[in-house]
């Protein structure tokens, strides 16, 4: 239909030099650039994670920043977040499960949020900073002109939620009969806010739903789990010799040359590894060049296969999937295919 009040900027785009009239980037396009360094620890026994971040943040615009903003997804979750604010309430009188209700009660009484412990810039003065939902404005000592760099650290905490009651983008999953836990973990960090040509600094609210753009960039990250567990992590393993066992590592030398998936982690010993309980800690370390987010997920319960996809540009790249014993017949029999044929 037909809107009378629509903006015209939308239909008749003016061209400048960062984009053309179509959108497309222009001559003096650009992006910021924000590289990562982070070490984070999970707790299994409280569903916690620790991290502290250096980030490394590039002021490729031509404008002058005189402030930062720092997107901080996972405080959607404290009682008085605006996405809590913005529900509205179920409708009783057609009846509400179970489920709907334990979400409702959850969300009330979650303690989920962030805690940021230091802001600190790169030799550990603290820096300004307010926190406001799910945002946070950090004000450099000095103006950030064109060109400039920023590197500055953040240490943080928070709590898990039951993704089984609580729907979000990162979680754990409690399983009763063997008392283990699997971890996905997606919004974990204090990410950039993206700043772009056209809305400059994207600082809404995260309200659960929807989705931010963000900056490329460089991530080395460091993920320390109970020695017993198997993470899967974007960007490639750089101490495969540390963290996995000698049968792992020649199943993956194997998978590199096969037609059809092929098991690092065997359902059967994903089931033995269920019954450990390891109190020492293994950290995994990983690297991804020019990526816009990094996830992971940990657990003791997962089957792992994988198989060396050889795309018809850029080179290899593995497919890999990783799922408990519940999830099987169907995850081992269509999961990596699933990846490949997306690849493709």
């Amino acid at each position: 239909e037909d809107d009378p009040f629509r903006q015209l900027d939308e239909l008749l785009p003016t061209s400048n030099a960062e984009r053309t009239a179509s959108g497309a980037p222009g001559t003096g396009y650009w992006q910021q650039r924000a590289d990562y360094d982070i070490a984070v620890t999970l707790d299994d026994k409280k569903q916690r994670i620790q991290g502290e971040a250096t980030i490394n943040y590039s002021n490729r615009s031509r404008h002058t920043l005189e402030y930062l903003w720092v997107q901080l997804e996972q405080n959607r979750f404290e009682p008085d977040s605006d996405a809590h604010a913005v529900q509205t309430a179920p409708k009783f009188e057609d009846g509400s499960s179970y489920k709907r209700m334990e979400n409702i009660l959850q969300l009330a009484d979650s303690d989920g949020g962030f805690k940021i412990s230091s802001v600190t810039d790169a030799d550990g003065n603290d820096l300004d900073h307010t926190i406001g939902g799910t945002m946070m404005r950090i004000e450099p000592p000095a103006a950030l002109e064109s060109g400039d760099e920023i590197e500055f650290q953040i240490h943080w905490e928070y709590h898990i939620v039951d993704a089984k009651k609580i729907r979000a983008r990162g979680g754990y999953e409690y399983f009763e009969e063997d008392k283990n836990y699997i971890y996905e973990i997606a919004q974990w960090f204090p990410r950039m806010a993206a700043y772009t040509d056209y809305t400059g600094w994207q600082h809404k609210q995260f309200l659960g739903r929807g989705e931010f753009a963000l900056e490329f960039g460089d991530y080395e990250v460091a993920i320390t789990v109970p020695a017993d567990h198997v993470v899967a992590a974007t960007g490639e393993l750089q101490n495969a010799d540390e963290v996995l066992s000698d049968d792992q590592r020649k199943r993956l030398r194997q998978a590199e040359d096969v037609e059809n998936p092929m098991f690092i982690i065997t359902p059967e010993e994903a089931k033995a590894n269920e019954k450990s309980r390891s109190e020492k800690q293994k950290t995994w370390i990983f690297h991804a060049e020019n990526v816009r987010d990094f996830s992971w997920a940990s657990s003791r319960k997962f089957i792992w296969d994988a198989q060396l996809h050889e795309q018809e540009s850029g080179g290899p790249v593995w497919a890999m999937s990783y799922y408990p014993n519940e999830a099987e017949p169907l995850w081992s029999k269509y999961s990596t295919h699933a990846i490949i044929h997306t690849l493709e």
